[in-house]
C-alpha cells in the first residue's frame, strides 16, 4: 500500500486527495458544481452531479499521483453534512433534489415542533437544537411533498441518506446503505447516549425506520468499490462528517483540543472525550467518531456562511475576479472604515439559530468602497468565530491556548490575523491545510493498517504559520461589541422563512 485516497465531497465541490504515509499529498483534483436556488431560503444540489464530480475527482486525483488500484490501501470518506437525499433503492435513482444543510425551507415546522414542547427532548437525545439545519425535518418535507413517497418509505422501497451514506451506496454499486455515528448524528434522528435510531423521534417526525441506513464505525470496512469510473475492489474503511473529518486530521485527539474549519461555512469543534457534554450556550453536542468500540464526543458551533460571503463577493456582486483576490482588496485599506457585514444569507447559526435573519451591511458612507466591503467580509468571518470561541468557553470553563485551524480560507494571512487579534490566543496553520480530507484518510487508513495507531497520527502533525495576536484586548472587545450591535439590525428580519 503506497497510499489512502480521501473524497472530501463539499457544499461547492467534490474533491480528492492521495495521502502517502507521511501525511503529505501525493496528488489531488476538486471540480466545482452548481448550487441551485429554487426560491428564496432554498438550496438544493443535484444528487448525479454530487456523484459524477466526486467520481470524475477521484480518478484524476489516482492519474495524478501516479497511483494504481493496487496501491491504494483504502477510500476514506468526509463529506458535507445534514444535506438530505432521497432515492430508489431498485434503481439508484433520486427522487428530487438534496436539500443542502444551509436550505431554511422546514424553518416553520422546526417552529411547530418548538411550540408542541419537543424542543427538550430532541436536544437531551440528539444534543442538536430543533433547527432546519438538521436533516430531520428535510427528510419529512420530502416524504411530505414528493407523490406517493410516504407510501413507498413505508414499503421499503426508498433509501435516505446524507452524502456519505449517497456516496458509499454509488461506490459499492447499491451493496452498501450505511452512515456513520457522525453524521448520524446530525439527522435529529439518531440518539447519541444509546447510539441508534429512536424510535420515539422518527415517530414524532412520521420518519418510517425503513429508510434509515445502517450505522456504522467511523473506522473500519465497509465495502468495496463496484462502479463505473473506478477501479474496483478498493475498500471502502472510513466515513466522517467533515467537520469531524477535520478534528481527527487536526490530531485533536485528547479533551479540551480544538479547530476551526474555514470553509463555506465555518465550523468549531472541541473533542470532550467520551463525554456527551451538555452546552448551556446554544452549542450543539455531537459524535466527533467510534473507533475500536469506542465514541468520543465534541462541542461544536456552527456558522452558515464563511467562505460563501467571499463566494457572494464574486458571484453576486462581481467585486473580485476569484476568491484568493479578497485578500489583496482587502489590504489595500487600513480598515473597514465602520463597516460590518453580517453575512447571514442563509440565517445565523450558532449561538443565535436565527432561521429569519438576513444579510446586513452597516456603517455605510460616501466614502465607503469594495475595499472596505471585501475587509469586513474578512471581519465578518473572523467575528463570528470569535463568537463561538466565547459560548465553549463559557460552556467548558477552558480556556483556549491556541486554535488549530484549517479549510481554503485559512490561505489568507489577513484573516487569520484578524482572528488571532480577535480571540487573544495564537492561531496555528498547519503544514496540510487540508484536513478534512487528511481526517478521512487517517480513519480508512488505520483501518487497514496503513497507519498503526493516533500516536502515529499525532507525530506526523506539524506547524506551518503562527499567528499571534497583536491587537490590545480592549481594542479587540470593543470591535466585538460593535459586531454584535450589527447582529442585532440583522436579527429576526423575515417572517417568510
Amino acid at each position: 500500500m503506497k497510499a489512502i485516497l480521501a473524497l472530501d465531497q463539499g457544499t461547492t465541490s467534490s474533491r480528492a486527495i492521495a495521502f502517502g504515509r507521511d501525511g503529505r499529498i501525493l496528488g489531488t483534483s476538486q471540480q466545482e458544481f452548481r448550487q441551485i436556488f429554487p426560491q428564496p431560503g432554498w438550496v438544493e444540489h443535484d444528487p448525479l452531479e454530487i456523484w459524477s464530480t466526486q467520481r470524475d475527482v477521484a480518478a484524476r486525483a489516482l492519474a495524478n499521483a501516479g497511483l494504481s488500484a493496487s496501491d491504494v490501501g483504502a477510500i476514506g470518506i468526509a463529506n458535507q453534512r445534514e444535506t438530505t437525499l432521497l432515492w430508489e433503492r431498485a434503481t439508484g435513482r433520486p427522487l428530487a433534489n438534496a436539500i443542502v444543510w444551509q436550505d431554511r425551507r422546514t424553518a416553520s415546522r422546526c417552529d411547530a415542533l418548538r411550540q408542541a414542547g419537543h424542543e427538550a427532548l430532541f436536544t437531551r437525545k440528539t444534543g442538536l437544537l430543533l433547527d432546519a439545519y438538521f436533516s430531520g425535518t428535510k427528510l419529512a418535507w420530502l416524504l411530505d411533498n414528493l407523490a406517493g413517497a410516504r407510501e413507498r418509505a413505508a414499503r421499503g422501497e426508498l433509501a435516505f441518506g446524507t452524502v456519505d451514506t449517497w456516496l458509499a451506496w454509488q461506490l459499492s454499486g447499491g451493496a452498501a446503505h450505511v452512515t456513520d455515528a457522525s453524521n448520524a448524528s446530525r439527522t435529529l434522528l439518531f440518539n447519541i447516549h444509546s447510539l441508534g435510531w429512536d424510535e420515539e423521534l422518527l415517530g414524532i417526525l412520521d420518519i418510517p425506520r425503513a429508510l434509515l441506513p445502517e450505522v456504522v464505525p467511523s473506522s473500519g470496512p465497509i465495502a468495496t468499490t463496484s462502479c463505473e469510473g473506478l477501479p474496483s475492489g478498493i475498500a471502502i474503511a472510513g466515513i466522517a462528517g467533515d467537520q469531524q473529518a477535520a478534528l481527527f486530521g487536526q490530531a485533536c485527539y485528547a479533551p479540551g483540543m480544538a479547530k476551526n474549519t474555514y470553509g463555506t461555512g465555518c465550523f468549531l469543534l472541541m473533542n470532550t472525550g467520551e463525554r456527551a457534554a451538555s452546552s448551556a450556550n446554544r452549542l450543539l453536542t455531537t459524535v466527533a467518531w467510534q473507533r475500536e468500540g469506542r465514541t468520543a464526543y465534541a462541542l461544536e458551533g456552527s456558522v452558515f456562511i464563511a467562505g460563501a460571503a467571499i463566494q457572494w463577493l464574486r458571484d453576486g456582486l462581481g467585486l473580485i475576479a476569484k476568491s484568493a483576490d479578497v485578500d489583496a482588496l482587502a489590504s489595500s485599506v487600513p480598515d473597514t472604515g465602520g463597516v460590518y457585514f453580517v453575512p447571514a444569507l442563509s440565517g445565523l447559526g450558532a449561538p443565535y439559530w436565527d432561521p429569519r435573519a438576513r444579510g446586513a451591511i452597516v456603517g455605510i458612507t460616501r466614502g465607503t468602497t469594495k475595499a472596505h466591503l471585501a475587509r469586513a467580509t474578512l471581519e465578518a468571518i473572523a467575528f463570528q468565530s470569535a463568537e463561538l470561541i466565547e459560548a465553549m468557553a463559557a460552556d467548558c470553563s477552558i480556556g483556549l491556548t491556541e486554535l488549530r485551524v484549517d479549510g481554503g480560507a485559512t490561505a489568507s494571512g489577513l484573516l487569520m490575523q484578524m482572528q488571532a487579534d480577535l480571540l487573544g490566543v495564537p492561531v496555528v496553520r498547519p503544514r496540510v491545510t487540508e484536513t478534512t480530507a487528511l481526517g478521512a484518510a487517517y480513519l480508512a487508513g488505520l483501518a487497514v493498517g496503513f497507519w498503526k495507531d493516533e500516536a502515529e497520527i499525532a507525530s506526523l502533525w506539524s506547524r506551518d504559520r503562527v499567528f499571534q495576536p497583536q491587537l490590545a484586548r480592549e481594542t479587540a472587545l470593543a470591535k466585538l461589541g460593535e459586531w454584535k450591535r450589527a447582529v442585532g439590525r440583522a436579527r429576526d428580519w423575515t417572517r417568510e422563512a
